[in-house]
């Protein structure tokens, strides 16, 4: 710990492969403690969060393994017609990833294989689920990001890593039903938590950001 604010937020990145190495409850109840403090409209703190750790991650994946439901998702992860720069923003970095991983365009077995590893937490052995209820509107949903991003701050202040996973929302009803969850709540993400593997090549990657002058005014 001791890390600088500055040096937490320029470690955390995307993790794609975790070692075999446990995360304690407590630790993981301590960060999430913390991180109800992140900045809430009209203090509703919306989100609600679900562990699976340990033995209770063995039970999901082999839950999820033999689930028989048919899937939706409650939201588009991304618009259907990605403007620019965004759709450049996106497409790039699938490719860094890719190349990296020596996985040819034309290997779609292989970049499907890769993508179904979000499914198993990439390896790692506690995730989080986070949900919030239907009728909270788009300020509650940008609480979720402020909430999720202090949580993984503080991983990192931990020495943890983590990869927050849109992609569950594809998986929502399997996970709803392993919880038991109601119909009032939707599925937001998922997140991995753990200790990253740093001879996995796909852990070099590390996305780059536009230039601020591409997205900050200052008005004169």
């Amino acid at each position: 710990m001791n890390k600088s604010l500055t040096e937490i937020i320029n470690k955390r990145k995307s993790i794609r492969a975790f070692l075999d190495k446990p995360v304690s409850n407590t630790l993981i109840k301590e960060m999430l403690s913390k991180a109800a403090q992140s900045p809430s409209g009209g203090n509703l703190q919306p989100w609600k969060i679900y562990v699976v750790n340990d033995e209770s991650m063995k039970n999901f994946l082999e839950f999820q393994k033999q689930w028989k439901g048919s899937e939706e998702s409650p939201y588009s992860i991304y618009p259907e017609k990605l403007k620019e720069p965004y759709k450049t923003s996106r497409n790039e970095m699938g490719e860094e990833m890719y190349s990296l991983l020596d996985i040819k365009r034309e290997d779609k077995m292989g970049r499907m294989n890769q993508m179904l590893k979000n499914f198993n937490f990439f390896g790692a052995p506690a995730g989080l689920f986070c949900f919030i209820d239907k009728q909270m509107g788009l300020p509650q949903w940008s609480d979720l990001g402020m909430f999720l991003q202090t949580f993984m701050l503080l991983a990192i202040d931990s020495d943890l890593d983590t990869c927050a996973q849109e992609s569950w929302s594809l998986k929502q009803n399997c996970v709803k039903d392993y919880l038991n969850i109601s119909d009032d709540l939707i599925l937001f993400c998922g997140m991995s938590i753990g200790y990253a593997d740093l001879e996995n090549k796909v852990n070099e990657l590390r996305t780059s950001r536009r230039l601020i002058d591409e997205w900050a005014t200052f008005v004169k």
